[in-house]
C-alpha cells in the first residue's frame, strides 16, 4: 500500500451545499494561505484545498523549478504536477469532495495548466491569472466538458506576449472550453481579473 504525497496545506468543506471547492495555487513567494481572501471573494461557499508549493526558489516557495524566468525545469515540472495531483485525490476522496476548480495565479496558474494536461479528469474547469503554456503536450488530452478562464495583463513585464494567447489555443485544440481574457493590468491581479473570475463561477 502506497501512501499519497502530503503538502502542508489548508483545507475546509464546502460551507454551502453544491458549491465547487476550490483548489487554491500559489504563485512564487505565496503559501497555503494566499490565495483565501481572493477565494472569499470568488465565492464565499466554495470548499477549499490550498497546498504550499515544496519547492523553493531563494526561499520563496513555488510549484517547481525554473532554470531562469520564464524558462520551466520540464523534467521537474512534470513530476511536481503528477505528486500534486496523487496529492489532491487523496485530499478530495478523505473529503469526500468533488467537482474541483483550480484557482492558480502566475506559478500556480502553470502547475494548473500542466495539471489540466497531465490529469484531465481531475478538474472540472480552471481559473488561469497569468499563466505561460507549461509545456507543449505530445498527444492532448481529452478535456470536453471542462471550462477554462484565463486572464493575462497587457503590461505584465513577467510573462512573454502571447503565451496566454497560446495556452487559451492550446486548451480549446484539446476539446475545453476556454474564455480568455486581455486586461489593461500588470502582472499583479487587478479588480477586473476578480470580477470576471467571479461571474465565470457564478455561471457554472
Amino acid at each position: 500500500m502506497t501512501t499519497a504525497p502530503d503538502f502542508i496545506h489548508y483545507a475546509r468543506p464546502p460551507r454551502e451545499p453544491g458549491q465547487p471547492t476550490l483548489l487554491l495555487l500559489h504563485g512564487t513567494g505565496g503559501n497555503e494561505r494566499s490565495l483565501l481572501p481572493l477565494a472569499e471573494a470568488l465565492a464565499p461557499g466554495a470548499g477549499i484545498l490550498a497546498p504550499r508549493g515544496k519547492v523553493l526558489e531563494h526561499g520563496m516557495p513555488r510549484f517547481f523549478r525554473r532554470l531562469r524566468e520564464g524558462v520551466f525545469d520540464l523534467p521537474d515540472l512534470h513530476a511536481r504536477t503528477h505528486e500534486l495531483a496523487a496529492f489532491v485525490e487523496s485530499a478530495m476522496a478523505s473529503q469526500g469532495a468533488a467537482d474541483l476548480i483550480a484557482v492558480g495565479y502566475s506559478n500556480g496558474a502553470n502547475i494548473g495548466a500542466s495539471l489540466l494536461l497531465h490529469h484531465p479528469t481531475l478538474l472540472q474547469g480552471a481559473i488561469l491569472f497569468r499563466p505561460m503554456v507549461p509545456f507543449e503536450p505530445e498527444e492532448l488530452p481529452n478535456l470536453a466538458g471542462r471550462g477554462v478562464l484565463i486572464t493575462a495583463g497587457e503590461f505584465d513585464q513577467m510573462v512573454p506576449s502571447g503565451q496566454a494567447q497560446r495556452l487559451a489555443a492550446l486548451l480549446e485544440s484539446a476539446g475545453a472550453t476556454v474564455s480568455a481574457h486581455l486586461l489593461p493590468a500588470d502582472h499583479g491581479l487587478s479588480d477586473a481579473d476578480i470580477s470576471l473570475a467571479r461571474q465565470w463561477l457564478a455561471a457554472g
